[in-house]
């Protein structure tokens, strides 16, 4: 594991030296939208032994909570951000060194500082100062001379000599990283030398959304604002601090509702047809595979079946274009403690309501208990949030950028319904969808939720 640099050492005898270069543990990049992340907790402590592929920390990303594993060996000796601190992407989080090797105090490295040559108050013996006479006429009086801001030594002017910043290697290591200017900060070490504990002072006191854009190269999304004055807390009131995930959530919503021109459409659908083919269905899974199929599993593959039947919906507003998609990716709002995350079905026309089905509940386990990977959460090209076990009739979703449309669910209602002519007891469900208008128009938005309306109230169609 160790590396080498070679170090010049000046002293009497000019000998060249080697020392071992400490291993940074860096916040890694978790997810195509990570910025930066939250160290939740630290597997590993200070003296123990890490080996390559060891889980060394769990990191909480904008998406989930997942393991960061070690890509060097080495023994863990410093830990930069502690249990609960966020850093930015690429940003050192501990360093690895040697067994043995103890921890190098940022004293006078020589690549630091470069060495300032003294200057002799007196000139050389041998050089001889050569004067110069300027002749001025008679006839042009002589020029008044303003006195020298400073004084200046009458000694010999050499060069003139810049000297570096002093600071530590792993203070400018950390303050490359997280792109602070040394040249502002004030050193805390010896001989005013800026150490680690000064460019994190610095970080700390950084703007959020300044540090996302280092980390980034673009501009972060607009910060989520209030009209409302910020409040003192009085007796009983608690301050939430938002985690990655909310604040992330919060801005992306943000940014969606104020850049996308939204229009919402809604339709309503006889669900007695789908619930008495889920209850024929469910049958036959007990005496077989025993999975239990929701109401939610039919509402994806009509879903599916709808943007086959109406690709245009399944696009993306590109700027100058748009973008349709060949694949179909259907994103599921799951709601976990912290807020709302969207794993995705890839894939979707490949795959039976029975694959669906098992999918749906692994991914939504696994989403509450923080064990999503990354890729689990690309790939969506639309998006279904269903609010009808919380009891909730109708809603407008905002979209889930960079998609083109969401559809939102209700839940399935008992009312009088009219049928030919008579008022009879009937099973209605709520069906919104959410579009894009730079995408899709009113006419194709009504078309697609046309669709996925027959599908439910004619459910054999899916299962050909």
């Amino acid at each position: 594991m160790s590396r080498y640099l070679p170090e010049l050492a000046y002293g009497a005898n000019s000998r060249r030296t080697l020392r071992p270069m400490a291993t940074h543990i860096e916040m890694p990049k978790l997810s195509d939208t990570m910025t930066e992340g939250t160290v939740v907790r630290w597997l590993k402590g200070l003296g123990d032994e890490v080996e390559i592929g060891d889980e060394i920390a769990e990191i909480e990303t904008d998406k989930a909570t997942m393991a960061m594993e070690a890509f060097d060996e080495g023994i863990l000796s410093e830990i930069l951000i502690e249990e609960g601190g966020k850093a930015a992407v690429g940003a050192t989080l501990a360093v690895l060194r040697d067994e043995g090797e103890a921890v190098v105090a940022p004293a006078e490295e020589p690549w630091a500082e470069a060495p300032v040559p003294e200057v002799a108050s007196d000139p050389p013996a041998n050089l001889e100062p050569v004067a110069i006479e300027a002749k001025v006429p008679e006839s042009v009086p002589e020029p008044t001379v303003e006195p020298a801001a400073e004084p200046t030594s009458s000694a010999v002017v050499g060069p003139t000599i810049s000297r570096r910043i002093k600071a530590s290697p792993l203070a400018r290591k950390m303050a490359q990283t997280n792109g602070v200017d040394l040249a502002g900060l004030t050193g805390s070490g010896p001989g005013g030398r800026i150490v680690r504990k000064d460019v994190v002072a610095a970080i700390g006191k950084a703007d959020s959304t300044d540090s996302t854009t280092k980390a980034t190269g673009v501009s972060a999304p607009a910060p989520v604002t209030t009209l409302e004055p910020a409040l003192s807390l009085e007796a009983g009131d608690q301050r939430i601090e938002l985690s990655s995930l909310r604040r992330i959530t919060a801005e992306r919503l943000l940014a969606s509702k104020t850049t996308i021109p939204h229009f919402y459409l809604h339709t309503e659908a006889d669900a007695a047809p789908l619930m008495e083919i889920r209850r024929q269905v469910n049958l036959q899974a007990e005496a077989s595979h025993g999975n239990k199929y929701s109401v939610n599993d039919f509402i994806l593959k009509a879903v599916i079946g709808a943007l086959q039947a109406v690709p245009s919906v399944n696009a993306t507003f590109q700027g100058d274009h748009i973008l349709q998609f060949g694949e179909i990716g259907v994103a599921v709002a799951v709601a976990v403690e912290d807020g709302l995350v969207t794993p995705v079905i890839r894939s979707a026309t490949t795959k039976s309501l029975l694959q669906i089905s098992r999918e749906v509940k692994d991914l939504a386990a696994r989403a509450r208990e923080g064990k999503l990977l990354p890729n689990e959460f690309d790939g969506g090209t639309i998006t279904v949030s269903n609010l009808g076990a919380y009891g909730i009739e109708g809603f407008d979703a905002i979209i889930n950028p960079p998609q083109a449309a969401i559809i939102s669910v209700g839940s399935i209602v008992e009312k009088p319904v009219v049928d030919d002519g008579e008022i009879v007891p009937g099973l209605r469900i709520d069906l919104g969808l959410s579009c894009d208008h730079r995408v899709v128009d009113g006419a194709v938005g009504a078309a697609f939720l046309a669709q996925v309306r027959k599908l439910i109230e004619k459910p054999a169609l899916m299962l050909v």
